[in-house]
Parts: C-alpha cells; sequence; structure tokens
C-alpha cells in the first residue's frame, strides 16, 4: 500500500520507517528543509536504538522516502498518516491542535482519490470529527475516510513496540477504511497481535487513559515510596510483593524522581482539562500531576540532606538528565526541576550523559558536560544517579569514591544496594524508599 506520513518526529518517523519495513511504499513529509536534507542524507534527527539501521535498509530497497512535498506525497496514497505534534498549550493545559488541523487541511487541498486520513498523534476525544469537518470544508468533493489510530510507542523500545505491539488500535467508522487500515497491518494480523477496532471516541480515549493510568501506577509507587521512608520498609520489596499480584503487574513500579517524557505530563494535563471541559473533574489525574511534581522537589531535598543541608559551593556529578535511558529527549525531565535547583543554590554541576547533551546544553544553561563519571566526580562533594543508563549500572565504586572530595552517593534510580556503596568507601548513601536510610552512613 501506499502511505504518506505528515511529521517526521518521533512518532512520524518511527512509524514510517517500520511501515515501509512492512513492506508498504512510505513517504515522509516535513515541512523542515533541514530535518528532510538529513534524512536524505541517511541521518537520523533523533536518537533511538536500532532505527538508522532500519531506515538504511528500507530506503536502500526504495521502500521508504522523504520530501517536503506534502501535495505530492498525497496524492495516490491509500492513507496519510497525521503525526505533528501536540504540544500542551501554554497556561490551559489543553492539547494543541493547530498542527493537526493545519495537517488536516493541506491533506484536503492535496487528495486526489479515495484515501484514509488517519490521525497519529495524540488527540483529545471529539478531534478526528473536528479533522473530517476540516477536511470536507476544504475540499467538498473530497472522497475520504477518518481513522484513529494513537500510538502506544515507548522511547528507547519504540521498533520492538511497533513490530512487536501489546495491541493495536484504530477506531475507524466505515468499512472501506476498516479494509484500508486492515491491509495496513496486516503482517501483525497475520502474526496474530491483538487489531482492536473501535469507535473513533473510543479510540482517542485509549491513549489518554492508557497513559493517565501508567503515570498513576509510577506516582503511587513514588507516593508508597516516601512513606517508607518515614514509616518504615523498603520499597523495593513492597513493589515486588505487590507486583506479584496478577491484578497489579511489575511493571512501572520503580521508585524514583517522578515521570518524565514526551507524554505522561502532556497527555495527563490534557486529560484532566478534558474532564474539566465537560464537567467531569478527573480527580485522580489532577492529584498524580500534582503529586509528581512534588516528588521531584522531594528528590531536591534529598540532594541538599546529602549536602550537609546546603548547595552553596557544593560540586555534585549528575550522572544521567535525559526523562530516561535509552533516548536523547529532555521533554519534561526530572533534571529540569532538580539540575536548576542544584545551581540556583550554588553548587557547581557537573554533567554526564550519554545522549542528552545535543538537548540539554540549551535546557541546562551553567552546568559543565564531562564525557565519563570518574572526571565527573572527581573533587566533587556528592554523585547523583539520575537516569538509569547502562553505563551507570556497573560503575567501579572504589575508583569512584577515591576520586572525590566527599564521597556520598544519591541514587534516585535505586541501581545500587546500600551495603555494596558504604562497603566501597562511600561515607554516605541515600536511596529512594527505604525507612531509616534517608542518609546512610559508613561506620
Amino acid at each position: 500500500m501506499r502511505i504518506a506520513m505528515i511529521g517526521t518526529g518521533y512518532v512520524g518517523l518511527v512509524s514510517g520507517v517500520c511501515f515501509s519495513d512492512f513492506g508498504h511504499d512510505v513517504i515522509c513529509v516535513d515541512k523542515s528543509e533541514r530535518k528532510i536534507k538529513m534524512l536524505q542524507d541517511g541521518e537520523v534527527p533523533i536518537y533511538e536504538p536500532g532505527l538508522d539501521v532500519l531506515m538504511a535498509k528500507n530506503v536502500a530497497a526504495g521502500r521508504l522516502t522523504f520530501t517536503t512535498d506534502l501535495t505530492a506525497a498525497v496524492d495516490g496514497a491509500d492513507a496519510v498518516f497525521i503525526a505533528v505534534g501536540t504540544p500542551t498549550r501554554r497556561g490551559d493545559g489543553h492539547a494543541d491542535l493547530t498542527y493537526v488541523m493545519a495537517a488536516a487541511d493541506e491533506i484536503a487541498r492535496a487528495i486526489t482519490a479515495y484515501t484514509v486520513v488517519v490521525t497519529k498523534s495524540t488527540v483529545p476525544v471529539g478531534t478526528n470529527r473536528k479533522v473530517h469537518s476540516v477536511v470536507s470544508a476544504a475540499n467538498p468533493q473530497a472522497e475520504f475516510d477518518v481513522a484513529s489510530n494513537p500510538e502506544f510507542l515507548r522511547e528507547g523500545a519504540a521498533i520492538d513496540d511497533f513490530m512487536r505491539p501489546d495491541r493495536v488500535v484504530v477506531g475507524v467508522e466505515s468499512e472501506r477504511a476498516t479494509e484500508v487500515m486492515a491491509g495496513i497491518y496486516r503482517p501483525l494480523y497475520l502474526r496474530d497481535f491483538p487489531i482492536l477496532t473501535t469507535d473513533l471516541e473510543s479510540a482517542e480515549m485509549i491513549k489518554y487513559a492508557a497513559n493517565a493510568f501508567l503515570a498513576t501506577k509510577i506516582t503511587f509507587i513514588n507516593e508508597i515510596a516516601g512513606l517508607c521512608e518515614r514509616a518504615g520498609g523498603d520499597v523495593k520489596e513492597v513493589a515486588r510483593g505487590i507486583g506479584l499480584d496478577g491484578r497489579i503487574g511489575n511493571k512501572f513500579l520503580h521508585a524514583g524522581p517522578g515521570y518524565g517524557g514526551s507524554c505522561f505530563p502532556k497527555d495527563t494535563a490534557a486529560l484532566a482539562r478534558i474532564g474539566q471541559d465537560h464537567a467531569h473533574p478527573m480527580q485522580i489525574t489532577e492529584t498524580v500531576i500534582r503529586v509528581n511534581d512534588e516528588v521531584k522537589k522531594r528528590m531536591i531535598e534529598k540532594i541538599r540532606d546529602a549536602c550537609d543541608d546546603s548547595f552553596n559551593g557544593k560540586t555534585v556529578a549528575v550522572l544521567g538528565v535525559t526523562f530516561k535511558p535509552n533516548t536523547d529527549d529532555m521533554r519534561d525531565a526530572p533534571s529540569l526541576t532538580i539540575v536548576p535547583a542544584l545551581i540556583g543554590g550554588g553548587a557547581r554541576v557537573r554533567v554526564v550523559d550519554p545522549q542528552g547533551r545535543a538537548e540539554g546544553e540549551a535546557l541546562l544553561p551553567g552546568v559543565e558536560w564531562l564525557d565519563d563519571p570518574y572526571t565527573a566526580a572527581a573533587d566533587a562533594d556528592a554523585v547523583v544517579l539520575l537516569t538509569e543508563w547502562n553505563e551507570f549500572r556497573a560503575l567501579n565504586l572504589n575508583e569512584l569514591a577515591e576520586t572525590m572530595k566527599s564521597a556520598r552517593m544519591v541514587d534516585l534510580r535505586n541501581i545500587y544496594p546500600s551495603a555494596m556503596v558504604l562497603g566501597s568507601g562511600f561515607e554516605a548513601y541515600v536511596g529512594v524508599g527505604v525507612g531509616d536510610q534517608q542518609q546512610s552512613r559508613s561506620a
């Protein structure tokens, strides 16, 4: 089938590359001439493991091309996917649909035969019907259907998520559109991956409900972690104990500095606004948003405690600033709250991150970027583990401690056992969610 993918951001590029690997003829479109030139030259503008190899394979096979010419890309396409950004609208939490509606208008003017216009972007309930209205108004003669096909891609594991999904959700309203979407996803159907076909509104709601629920799991275990620190208990054991219950499951039960990234903050805010707009406040989601902000602030206090209640004049090595490992994404990362607080308190901050520097230099002014943890920790007063990159999971703790002025570790991802750290020459270890261990010190 012939597919046009409008937008070459994270979702659009990964989806376009993977659809081409299914055997479809895919044209990816973007207004940015710089980005299209990079892609045409074989350069991937985002960091996603394996994406460069898969893209090169399908470009070489002639199934994947890149252009700024939307009209040419849409002409003759069986389906046109809208995969543009829907950022949080400043000040009110609504998803900004400006780019979605602009894309719909351009697509409408380029349609020459029956086309399924598919919304891949995360959009509020009712958006696909608005897309239908925009297309109809711009081109009353257009023969088309609208479909909702939300994405469920984890950054760092997006290719595997696309190729081996838990489910594919498709919202449609006609048999003809159903057939087109079934043809697009036929490779997954043949391998018995679940394809859930729903109405438009249900498909839109599934995306928000899924992300809000996962954000709630993260926030719940972070609240339990805070209680463990006060009342006693080890949050890792608590998480394991409840995660073994099949009704709960063990995923997204890792205590840490709060969720971030491109989806959870934006989608929880949007769901809260949708509830307010429909006079049905999403009280759990609203609380999750508030508590997640408080969790980040609690992490700052942990670091302050490790630095003898003051950042002033201290040197702090921060390991990892992206919101999660295996991505270069800095959007709403906990580091964007924590690192400025350290600098604002008078600390000298050194940062190490395998992929975060490209975005981080503009977002975290005033930090010193280094290439390895040992250089960053030299003569430092504390080392903070903020993102659990594999590079930070097997550090030589003895060597790390020897280089430091004051060997103190604040492990905000609970990567290392306290006993291991303290037995390696560190004088203090601060973890997350362990009673009587807010400031563990060696004998």
